[in-house]
This record gives C-alpha cells, structure tokens and sequence, in this order.
C-alpha cells in the first residue's frame, strides 16, 4: 500500500513532472532533474534513519532476492575463510543462505523450523565463529508473522538485516549494522528496486567473479547511476520519504503502527474464535497472522471480508490461514474496520 497523498502526486505529476512537458518516467537518469530527485531521498533517508556520514545509501536493481546473492559475493571475502553465518527464521532467510552456499560456506547458526517458525531463535555472539565475515538476519518474517524486537549484539562481526517488509516503521541504530537492505514494495514504493545501506568499510571487497551491477563500489562510486536505473521507483520513494517525514519521522511512524497492530491483536487475544501463529514476545507489528479455530471457515472469512473492502487478507500459501499487512502506509482506520468484522463475524459464526 501507497500513501494516498503520495499516489495523488504522482497521479498530478505524470503526464507533466514540473512543467517539462514530459512524465518523470520518460525522463534521462542522468538529468538535472533527476539528479534533484535521488539527491533528495538521499536527504530524507540520512535525516529519518539518522544515517552516519561513514554509510553509503545504493539503489540496487532486482529488489530483495538479488541482494541474497549480492551480500555474499560483496562481504564473503572480508575474512579469508569465506564464511557466513545465517539465522534461519523462515522462508526468505532460507532462500537467502541458500543462495549463499553458492558462494561459500554457510553456517545456520540458529534456525526456528522446530517451532514451524512461529518463534525466534536465539542469536549471540557465542554462536558466530570468529573467522565468519558476517552474521544475518531477516528483521521480519512477514509469512509467519514475526519480527526482532531488538537486534542480536556481535561485536566486531558486521550484522547484515534483511530489513524489507519494516524498514522505516520504527527507530533503528544503523550505526550498529554492517548492512541493511529492502525491497521498494512494502514500506518504500513499487517493486522491483532495493535500498541498500552499507557500512563504508565493507565496500571494496567483491569477488573477482562478481557482475558489476552486483558490486556495491561500482554502484557507491556512480551514485547508482552506472546505468539506467528505475527512476519511476526512486521518484516514488522519494515521495513517501517526504511522506514520512510530514507524518512526524520514524519515532511518529512506530507509535501508530504499534497501536494499529494492537487493535488486532486485542481482538485475537480476547478469543477463543482466532488463534494468532506467533508468539506473543515475538509477532510483528507489520503482519498480524492468525487462524479460525475452525479452518473450514477461512474461505467464508476471506469472502466476506473481500464484500466487506478488506482485500488480500489470505495467509501465504505455504502455511494458509489470515495474514493482515499493515505496512506504514496502512490507516489506523483500516485495522479498525478489520477488527470490526472480525468480532462481527465470530459472533455469527463462532
């Protein structure tokens, strides 16, 4: 979900950006006026996430998935033994340390698979042996509904975050990441290009074999402008920056989406009707997931709730069930609704 003021801009903007006579999409990636565009969100992202100077921000092509196997192909070389360590906390962690074990030696350090993924497991920096380049984890699980209240403490190992599906929903201490990457689509703007945050001394460091639009330095040195990149994507995401901004920051953004997600989780916690999947110390405030304790009634749930205007309320295919997304951009009012019909639809059918 878009922010509606920030969809009415560009909706004004498109067929005239600024008086050119020409859409921002038609226009040069090396223009003065799209120079101003990415100089800006560059801005806006080192004010709202408080960014150090010693952190460069890259707009990677091939959103989240290509950044599984940037990562290693960038950091592995940091220590001579090639070796990574993963938590493995659902199902695009393990695509990520997969994608990693084509690279080098990958070590799952901490996995949640006995608990079908529902729980965190621990990470500590007991766990990460000392020739590892680097530790990583997903922040938030949105197929299982759970996220990191509170990043692990490694020491001198650079955490990387796969930050995603919560970047910018809350305050976070960059300074002590290594590197955090997110796909446009959940929280920034449309898919398809990545946000990446990078720790100045991690750069430099890429395999021999690695492509030049997978290098991190190539994209640094070129203010990710060594070929045409998705000016579309970074014109909108410069857009909710400013959004997020007017909203009152990151610190504003993590109060609302707290009260958003407790409006539904107060629903699922005084029911015996829906049973949320997480545990309670570890479910997210971005995806509320949840099951009937009748399964037969879940797709009489998801139709009437799609009469009702409450869209792709489906769980993921691989575990079913409920699954509400309340990314930043998701109104209050909407949870509310939500919450609404499900109280509504317990009482006639529970």
């Amino acid at each position: 979900m878009l922010p509606i003021p920030v969809m009415q801009q560009i909706q004004e903007e498109f067929l005239d950006y600024r008086g050119m006579g020409a859409s921002v999409i038609e226009i040069s990636h090396r223009s003065k006026e799209f120079d101003e565009v990415i100089n800006r969100c560059d801005e806006l992202i080192r004010e709202l996430a408080r960014l150090p100077e010693n952190y460069q921000i890259l707009y990677t092509h091939g959103g989240a998935r290509m950044q599984f196997s940037a990562v290693p192909m960038n950091l592995l070389p940091l220590k001579p033994a090639h070796k990574a360590v993963y938590s493995e906390t659902g199902n695009f962690s393990k695509q990520a340390n997969v994608e990693a074990a084509r690279f080098g030696e990958v070590v799952i350090a901490s996995s949640g698979e006995t608990t079908n993924y529902h729980r965190l497991p621990p990470l500590t920096r007991d766990m990460v042996p000392d020739d590892a380049s680097y530790a990583y984890i997903t922040s938030n699980n949105t197929i299982y509904g759970t996220q990191y209240q509170a990043f692990p403490e490694l020491g001198d190992i650079p955490l990387v975050v796969d930050a995603t599906s919560d970047i910018f929903s809350r305050p976070v201490d960059f300074s002590s990441l290594g590197l955090v990457f997110a796909s446009l689509q959940k929280n920034l703007g449309p898919a398809g290009t990545a946000l990446v945050i990078i720790r100045d001394d991690l750069m430099g460091h890429a395999m021999e074999k690695t492509p030049s639009l997978l290098d991190y330095t190539v994209y640094a040195k070129s203010h990710s402008l060594s070929n045409t990149n998705n000016t579309f994507a970074i014109y909108t995401m410069c857009l909710v920056m400013e959004w997020l901004k007017n909203q009152g920051g990151v610190e504003a953004m993590d109060k609302a989406n707290t009260e958003k997600a407790n409006t539904l989780y107060q629903v699922i916690d005084d029911s015996d009707f829906f049973k949320g999947t997480a545990y309670k110390e570890d479910r997210s405030v971005m995806n509320v997931t949840f099951t009937l304790s009748d399964d037969a009634l879940t797709q009489q749930f998801l139709a009437e709730a799609l009469e009702n205007s409450l869209y792709a309320l489906k769980g993921h295919r691989l575990v079913g069930g409920i699954r509400a997304s309340i990314y930043n951009a998701m109104p209050l009012e909407g949870c509310q609704a939500l919450a609404a019909f499900m109280q509504e639809f317990e009482r006639t059918n529970g």
